[in-house]
């Protein structure tokens, strides 16, 4: 069974014996509704922006909207929740400190308003354990790999790159993870998870240069582009939120972005591996993957 909005496209779920029923995290009785008779519900609604400005849909979907979703567990008698955080909920830690599980959920610390909001978000999750819910949390990375319908952020920039609209690209690092991956997870987490624990789902860290180069040999597309630094980069940010919104591309250099992409990406999926038994493929096998898929797609 999957709930979805009324606004939302269901081209993804085509093919699959899936049951749709409509229901808005936001409106707590059609959640009840849709939960009646489900032993576990697994809570990945949620909005993502990298972009200033949308605060207020931010607090309503992402934070609201999960105190909703424990609320009708706990009234519709669900076995368990599983809840998806992410690894912008936990606190980030200097550089040379690896990033894992002991790390507090701390809103105040947040870089980002969406940050902020999963970190929320996950603490109201926390709050249902006290109150009786058995609920497990993960914490995804970057997520990349096929089946993108909504074109992500990371999606798009392998398009750009294959036709060679990707020009420019700054310094830096973060942690990827496949998709199938954080599925496998999910349902890990559900299994074997101990009830009030996180699992951060992650993979394989790897820098943009490295990146850039792994798209370049996996597609046998030769890019000519620019390293731009990092200091003309957040110079660069304070413009861009405006042109991505009067073009309606999606954004890649923001503040927000660039400093996801120079920040401490040392993360840990240890814990998860050895309580859930939960191993991700390599970053080349997913990017090989998303390629393929986009060009059945059409995308390419």
């Amino acid at each position: 069974r999957v709930v979805i909005p009324p606004f939302e496209d269901t081209l993804p779920l085509d093919g699959l014996k899936v049951e749709m029923v409509e229901g808005d995290v936001r409106q707590i009785d059609s959640l009840i509704q849709a939960f009646k008779g489900a032993e576990v519900v697994y809570h990945l609604a949620g909005v993502i922006s990298i972009l200033p400005g949308k605060n207020e849909l931010l607090y309503q979907v992402n934070v609201a909207g999960t105190r909703n979703v424990v609320e009708a567990c706990l009234r519709a008698g669900v076995r368990r929740l599983v809840y998806t955080s992410s690894i912008h909920a936990i606190a980030e830690p200097p550089h040379g400190i690896v990033i894992d599980e002991t790390l507090p959920f701390d809103p105040d610390r947040a870089i980002g308003e969406y940050d902020k909001s999963k970190a929320q978000a996950t603490l109201e999750v926390l709050q249902g354990v006290k109150q009786g819910l058995d609920a497990v949390i993960v914490c995804p990375t970057g997520v990349i790999g096929p089946y993108d319908y909504k074109l992500s952020e990371m999606g798009q920039l392998f398009i750009d790159f294959v036709k060679k609209k990707l020009k420019v690209y700054i310094d830096g690092a973060y942690d990827y993870v496949d998709v199938r991956d954080v599925a496998i997870g999910h349902i890990l987490a559900c299994e074997k998870g101990r009830t009030g624990e996180n699992y951060i789902l992650s993979a394989e860290r790897i820098t943009t240069e490295n990146l850039m180069l792994m798209i370049e040999e996996i597609t046998a597309v030769r890019s000519s582009r620019f390293k731009m630094p990092v200091w003309l980069a957040k110079i660069i940010a304070i413009f861009t939120p405006l042109y991505y919104s009067l073009t309606k591309t999606k954004p890649r250099f923001t503040k927000y972005s660039i400093h996801t992409l120079t920040s401490n990406s040392m993360i840990s999926y240890e814990k998860a591996r050895r309580e859930l038994g939960y191993s991700p493929r390599r970053t080349r096998e997913s990017i090989v993957d998303a390629i393929k898929w986009f060009r059945g797609n059409g995308n390419l």
